[in-house]
């Protein structure tokens, strides 16, 4: 990493309030070149509080696009942080006009030349696509990094139709947490107590919410830009992670959005931006990346950003199975359109007799986190024992050249089910000669959504249907030597939640039944002649992490009860710890998630998840705490939830609410 000092300009920041129409302001931190001419703005907008939690992320990036001319605004959305106003739904209608709203008061500022872009990762790469549907004048160009065009089918709810018990519920509980913490009074003053209790009594799980909508209704339509690419008026630069769950968006957008004003970057990353050296690497120099971006779309630079690859993607060669990879060994190559030409679907033809699948319920412990961060445990491990409570089919690779594959493999099964409901993994893995299985990629569907995503339709009970699914995206060759293992299972747990009668798992007849890869040519014309600068940003904020005598947690641990025949998956999700900041901030969170299930019975699937925050200025006598905790169970007809917060001034409970709710199962 290279940490920049001298920049073609000096800069300055300061700390400003965007008045919405409705009266409320928005908190905004801008950082600006120091120069009279007016220069384009930048905008990333999300509720993960800028005086705190993103601050360390936000000075490696702001500071150094405005030292290379460009105004550059981080926003807190609307009820949280040091913004006024209540706290929504993800994405809903006012973020997203409050968003609008934003960029058109940049784009009036007379520091600004009009031109404004928006950049984000997650959550702010979302509402930067989804504001660029709204199609604001001003705004021209996005960044938009680890993000999705579909919210029901790619995002943190769902995945092919299945309840995504790992994320939906940890990350509903996440947000619990993070829209009960208070505004700090550094910022806005001695009305920081009253502005967090009325922002208190708006709290509310979006487990209920996102538990309510159960197939791809209005709700999840809403915001996903995938209904109507055309809306986006913006230049899309869209990247991606193969180890990230949302890199299959950048694949849609660059075919469904016109090529002259969309490219995509595919590298081998975890769910980071791609300059921060967190592995997976190789990192690259990500912001000169997107300044070239910036320049051309925002400037109107011609400097060739156009004339690169429509795609550019990382293809990983083989490597052993491991929870972290400082870096992965393979290299970049470009298609110039997508689909590709160079990309052919190749069937792999199931062989042998029918096969009864009835997985242990536990089967997925070795999934691995869905939304990876570079951390020490985030990667499945050898998939040996997985593939062992599988249906596997294999095919070996010739002595000849490497099989490789670039985008999204499909399965087409020929499955017969004796209930009405079940669900089916498949997952990819490169098996070496000694046996080792490292997954490459994998894909899910609740086979009541078999006929399409928004309707829930139970299976004719007994008889023999075919069902085809698309598993995620991925670049990857397969050595000779080795073998290609389809692994199908009938239980994906904590990632799938299952349902009462799929313990019965389902019979697979391999007759009609075939894994499809998209095998590419192994050195088509344009490979090759892809590099990057290295990564570099600008000075660390100066955040400290002052040692404690608590010993860590390990992140992930699996605790089998013998007598009982109960699983237990531990993780620690390593997202704060103790910070000190340069303001005196003294910052403490820690979290936990805990998944149980027994092996033969899908109704004793139970997710916890608990938070504990602490936020004190001894300065300012200022010493608030947060407790969260989340819970959701499952019986025969629905979902039970439990939620509850706690939040102390000093050492005296201020707010306490809980929340009981019985949610019915329609699909998922």
């Amino acid at each position: 990493m290279i940490i920049r000092t001298a920049f073609p300009y000096e800069t300055t920041h300061e700390d400003v309030r965007i008045p919405m129409a409705d009266g409320v302001e928005l908190y905004a931190r801008v950082w600006r070149p120091v120069t009279d001419e007016p220069v384009p703005a930048l905008l990333e907008y999300l509720p993960y509080r800028l005086t705190d939690w993103t601050a360390p992320r936000d000075w490696q990036r702001h500071p150094w696009y405005a030292g290379h001319g460009y105004a550059s605004v981080r926003v807190d959305v609307r009820g949280h942080g040091c913004s006024g106003g209540r706290p929504g739904d993800e994405y809903d209608a006012r973020e997203l006009a409050d968003g609008v709203a934003v960029v058109e008061w940049l784009a009036a500022q007379p520091w600004c030349t009009g031109s404004v872009g928006m950049f984000g990762i997650s959550w702010g790469g979302l509402n930067s696509l989804q504001i660029a549907a709204l199609a604001p004048e001003a705004l021209k160009a996005v960044v938009t990094v680890c993000s999705t065009d579909d919210r029901y089918d790619n995002d943190v709810h769902y995945m092919g139709g299945s309840v995504l018990a790992v994320d939906m519920h940890a990350w509903s509980a996440t947000m619990l947490a993070f829209a009960s913490r208070p505004p700090d009074p550094l910022f806005v003053g001695d009305g920081w107590r009253r502005q967090w209790l009325d922002r208190l009594e708006a709290v509310e799980p979006l487990i209920h919410t996102w538990l309510s909508h159960q197939t791809r209704d209005a709700y999840w339509r809403h915001g996903s830009v995938c209904e109507d690419y055309g809306a986006i008026g913006a230049a899309v630069l869209a990247v991606g992670g193969w180890h990230d769950p949302y890199r299959d968006a950048v694949l849609r957008l660059v075919e469904h959005l016109p090529s002259g004003r969309v490219r995509g970057l595919i590298g081998p990353w975890s769910h980071q931006y791609p300059d921060r050296g967190l592995p997976p690497g190789p990192a690259i120099g990500f912001l000169q990346e997107t300044l070239r971006w910036w320049d051309h779309w925002l400037r109107g630079i011609d400097n060739g950003v156009t004339d690169e690859p429509l795609l550019r993607a990382w293809i990983s060669e083989s490597h052993p199975p491991a929870t972290v990879y400082e870096e992965l060994p393979g290299r970049w190559v470009g298609e110039k359109a997508w689909p590709s030409a160079s990309v052919i679907p190749v069937p792999y033809v199931f062989q042998g007799a029918p096969v009864d699948v009835a997985s242990p319920q536990h089967t997925g412990v070795d999934a691995g986190r869905f939304f990876p961060f570079g951390n020490d445990a985030d990667l499945p491990p050898d998939q040996r024992e997985e593939d062992a409570k599988s249906a596997c089919f294999e095919f070996p690779v010739g002595d000849g050249e490497p099989v490789e594959i670039l985008g999204r493999p499909s399965v087409t099964l020929r499955l017969r089910l004796d209930v009405p409901y079940g669900q089916v993994v498949a997952r990819l893995c490169d098996v070496a000669p000694d046996g080792s299985s490292t997954l490459v990629t994998r894909g899910a569907l609740n086979l009541s959504a078999r006929q399409g995503r928004d309707r829930a339709v139970p299976w004719p009970v007994g008889s023999y249907e075919d069902v085809t699914f698309e598993l995620n995206g991925i670049g990857h060759a397969f050595p000779p030597g080795h073998r290609i293992r389809l692994a199908v299972s009938s239980a994906y747990w904590p990632w799938i939640w299952p349902r009462a009668g799929s313990e019965a798992g389902w019979t697979l007849d391999p007759a009609g039944s075939a894994l499809t890869l998209p095998v590419r040519a192994a050195s088509p014309a344009g490979d090759g002649g892809i590099v990057f600068e290295p990564p570099e940003q600008a000075p660390p904020l100066g955040v400290a992490f002052p040692a404690t005598l608590d010993e860590p947690r390990p992140e992930r641990v699996v605790v089998r009860d013998v007598a009982r025949g109960t699983w237990r998956l531990e993780v620690d999700p390593r997202y704060g710890g103790t910070r000190v900041y340069p303001d005196g901030l003294e910052f403490d969170e820690d979290a936990e998630d805990v998944y149980e299930i027994q092996d033969a019975d899908p109704l004793s699937a139970r997710a916890r998840s608990r938070w504990r925050i602490r936020l004190h200025r001894p300065e300012l006598a200022w010493d608030v705490r947060v407790e969260t905790r989340s819970e959701i169970s499952c019986d025969e007809g629905g979902f039970l939830t439990s939620n509850e917060v706690v939040c102390r001034e000093g050492g005296e409970v201020v707010f306490h609410r809980t929340w009981e709710r019985r949610l019915p199962r329609a699909a998922g």
